[in-house]
C-alpha cells in the first residue's frame, strides 16, 4: 500500500473518531447511532442525483451490508447494555481487523505480505489493550459484554468485507457509499422507532446540530475507506480505520480533559509498531 493511501485512510480514522467525540456523552446509544445514520443519509441523498445508478452486481452485497449494518448496531447496543462503553468498544475493534484478515485472505485470496499480516495482528493487539484498563477482572465482570462484542466484531468484519466487495462489484466507490449511507438510515430509523418511539425523536430534535456534524463526518470517513477497499487489500484499509479507536483517545486527553494512563501509552506504542510493520 502506498504512502499516499495510507495517509488519506488514517485521515478517514480521524473522521470517524472526530464524530464519536461530538456525539459523545448525549445520551442513549440506541437513539445516537439512529441519529447519526438519519443525519448521513439526508447528507448523501442529493449526491444520488450525480453519480451512476451501481451496476446490477453491486446490489447483493448493497442489500447484504445493510442487514450486517443493522446486525452491527444491534449487537453493540446489547454489548453497551452489559458492559462499559471503554471496554466493550475497543474491544469490538480490535478484534474486527484480525477477523478481516483472515476472510480476505482464506476467501478473497488477498496478497498481503507476511511482515503486513503480522503488523495487522499487532495493530489489532493495541487497540484490544485500550479494553484493560482496570485490569483483567473488570473486563471478566461483564462476560455478556465480552460476548456481544465479539458477535460485533463479526459484524465488523461481514460489513466491511460485503462493503469492499460490493464496491469492486460496482467499480464506482462513490456511487456505491452514497446508495450505501441512504439505504442503511432507513431500516435503522425504523427499527429504532418501533423500539423506542418518541425518545428517538426526541433525541433527534435536540441534538440534530450534533448529529449533523457527526453525519458529515461519519459519511467522509466511510466513503474515504470505501474507496481504499477499492484501491488496496481490504485487510490493510480495514485495519487503517480501526486507529479511529487511537485517535479517539487522543482527542479525549487533548480537548476532554482525560488522563493519559499507563495502558493507553501502551496500547498507542503496540499500535505504532503495528503501523511500521504494515508499511513494509
Amino acid at each position: 500500500m502506498s504512502l499516499a493511501v495510507i495517509s488519506i485512510v488514517l485521515a478517514s480514522a480521524m473522521m470517524h473518531a472526530g464524530w464519536n467525540a461530538v456525539l459523545r456523552f448525549r445520551g442513549d446509544r440506541v437513539a445516537l447511532m439512529t441519529m447519526l445514520a438519519a443525519m448521513s443519509a439526508l447528507i448523501a441523498l442529493p449526491g444520488l442525483f450525480f453519480v451512476d445508478f451501481p451496476r446490477a452486481e453491486a446490489w447483493p452485497w448493497l442489500a447484504l451490508s445493510v442487514a450486517l449494518h443493522v446486525g452491527y448496531n444491534v449487537f453493540l447496543a446489547n454489548a453497551y447494555a452489559y458492559g462499559e462503553l471503554g471496554k466493550i468498544y475497543p474491544l469490538a475493534r480490535g478484534t474486527a481487523p484480525m477477523l478481516t484478515l483472515g476472510a480476505s485472505i482464506f476467501l478473497l485470496g488477498e496478497d498481503i505480505s507476511p511482515l503486513a499480516t503480522l503488523g495487522i495482528l499487532v495493530l489489532g493487539l493495541g487497540i484490544v489493550t485500550l479494553s484493560l484498563d482496570g485490569g483483567l477482572k473488570a473486563l471478566k465482570a461483564s462476560p455478556r459484554g465480552i460476548v456481544f462484542a465479539f458477535i460485533t466484531s463479526v459484524f465488523i468484519a461481514g460489513y466491511t468485507m460485503s462493503d469492499g466487495i460490493g464496491a469492486r462489484a460496482a467499480q464506482d466507490a462513490h456511487s456505491y457509499v452514497l446508495w450505501l449511507f441512504v439505504l442503511d438510515g432507513i431500516p435503522l430509523l425504523l427499527w429504532a422507532l418501533v423500539r423506542q418511539g418518541r425518545a428517538t425523536g426526541q433525541m433527534i430534535a435536540q441534538n440534530w446540530k450534533a448529529g449533523f456534524v457527526a453525519g458529515a463526518l461519519s459519511l467522509g470517513a466511510y466513503w474515504i475507506a470505501i474507496w481504499g477497499f477499492t484501491v488496496a487489500p481490504i485487510a490493510l484499509v480495514a485495519a487503517l480505520r480501526e486507529t479511529s479507536v487511537i485517535f479517539a483517545v487522543i482527542i479525549g486527553v487533548v480537548f476532554l480533559g482525560e488522563k493519559m494512563r499507563g495502558y493507553r501509552i501502551l496500547a498507542i506504542g503496540i499500535v505504532l509498531a503495528g503501523l511500521v510493520l504494515m508499511r513494509f
